[in-house]
């Protein structure tokens, strides 16, 4: 995939060993989800997690422990939104909406073992939309150069300044013009 002439090459942003994948019922309101509805102790699967990123997309692969085949992937365009959700009673368990080739759509629940894991998730989103937003700042910054006037601190012709050390200097270049009080 180029974009402008770059290649957008995928980098890895975080890899967990183990995630478990849970089905989750249907919303039946706007209320916040929680983990505590899911079989929790019967998860539908369980294999490896990718977090990688292509460009500004984040994805979020469930890949096979042993032969790395592609369970489920969630592309992830921003942090937090409707792609990845955290579950109201624990910071374990996320909502993840995948999606298939076609376009179809579907909401998944993964969790995690070790809060740790969870919490190295959550934060490699954070940190790649975190260089998102600053890469857009830098942009916006290029198109439009700064019009504020510029602090000039430069002397000006004819200006000096003087500097009062206070402490007697002990060697002295008698070529130069700084010499010790011994000297002058």
């Amino acid at each position: 995939m180029a974009s402008e002439g770059q290649l957008d090459y995928e980098s890895i942003l975080c890899v967990k060993p183990e995630v478990n994948v849970y089905r989750i019922p249907p919303r039946a309101s706007n209320r916040a989800v929680r983990a505590a509805d899911w079989k929790l102790d019967a998860p539908d699967w369980t294999g490896r997690m990718r977090v990688t990123a292509r460009g500004k997309v984040a994805y979020v692969k469930l890949e096979d422990k042993v032969s790395g085949e592609l369970f489920a992937q969630a592309p992830v365009e921003e942090y937090p939104g409707i792609t990845v959700e955290t579950v109201s009673d624990s910071s374990r368990y996320f909502v993840l909406r995948i999606q298939d080739d076609n376009g179809r759509s579907a909401f998944i629940g993964i969790g995690f073992g070790d809060r740790g894991d969870a919490f190295d998730f959550n934060v490699a989103l954070q940190d790649h939309f975190k260089w998102v937003k600053q890469e857009n700042e830098f942009k916006k910054q290029a198109q439009a150069p700064d019009s504020t006037p510029k602090l000039d601190l430069g002397f000006k012709e004819g200006q000096t300044i003087t500097l009062n050390i206070g402490v007697p200097l002990f060697f002295c270049d008698f070529q130069s013009s700084l010499k010790c009080q011994s000297c002058v």
